[in-house]
């Protein structure tokens, strides 16, 4: 059972940080126009 539990944690924990990867490049995707605009005086 233990084991169980460990597996399916792990799996969590993957697509936890996959969500956070995908939601990361999408933030840059999104903001990027106002960070060149700053960029760029």
């Amino acid at each position: 059972m233990g084991g169980f539990t460990k597996v399916r944690y792990r799996g969590l924990a993957k697509n936890a940080n996959r969500a956070f990867v995908a939601l990361a490049l999408a933030n840059v995707y999104l903001s990027r126009r106002r960070l060149m605009a700053q960029v760029r005086p």
